[in-house]
């Protein structure tokens, strides 16, 4: 008898959870504005787009959701140093990258209006490398070598209205995007999205 009423007790408890837990897959389209912080060059920011899928399992207000979108992350180079001196040499730093976030998170509100904040780890993975640069960046060996994977943190915050969400979110890089360790790069985006609730 025991052992019946612990089964039933399992079996409810686990009724309970699954009604509780919450799925939704969606796609997702936006704008990324980067910039590779390097500590000796002068860079700036520039715009890329990015397009993908998304998918979210929560359960109360917590949740998780894995990603999956390709993007384009450009960089322009203004100068750099050499020997102690600066060059003004223009370079531009291209990528078209395939992101995957899993990031956990929070929500509040209700089904149809909510607020979210998340935050997770991340890999990009670069399909294309399209970068020019001036002649004169040939004195800097191994400069225009980049790894074909990077890691970052990503966080922020979002909205989601009925079936339609907002995120605005910060991606730290962790990896030297440069096969030199002579030289450090490490990229920095922030981004914007408009995601599209499938399911």
């Amino acid at each position: 008898m025991k052992k019946l009423t612990l089964l039933m007790a399992m079996v409810a408890a686990f009724a309970v959870n699954t009604q509780a837990q919450t799925f939704n897959l969606g796609i997702k389209a936006g704008v990324n504005l980067a910039k590779i912080d390097a500590d000796y060059a002068k860079t700036e920011n520039r715009l890329g787009y990015q397009l993908g899928a998304w998918a979210r399992v929560g359960v109360a207000s917590f949740y998780i959701q894995p990603e999956a979108y390709i993007g384009t992350k450009d960089n322009r180079f203004l100068s750099f140093q050499n020997n102690g001196n600066e060059v003004t040499a223009v370079g531009t730093a291209k990528f078209t990258t395939l992101d995957v976030p899993v990031l956990f998170g929070t929500s509040i509100g209700s089904k149809n209006l909510n607020f979210r904040l998340m935050a997770g780890p991340a890999i990009t993975l670069l399909l294309n490398d399209r970068s020019t640069f001036s002649s004169a960046y040939d004195e800097l060996k191994d400069f225009k070598s980049y790894k074909k994977q990077a890691f970052s943190i990503q966080a922020g915050a979002g909205v989601d209205i009925l079936k339609f969400s907002v995120d605005l979110r910060y991606v730290a890089g962790l990896s030297n995007l440069s096969n030199s360790d002579m030289y450090k790069q490490k990229s920095n985006v922030f981004q914007l999205s408009l995601g599209y609730k499938i399911l």
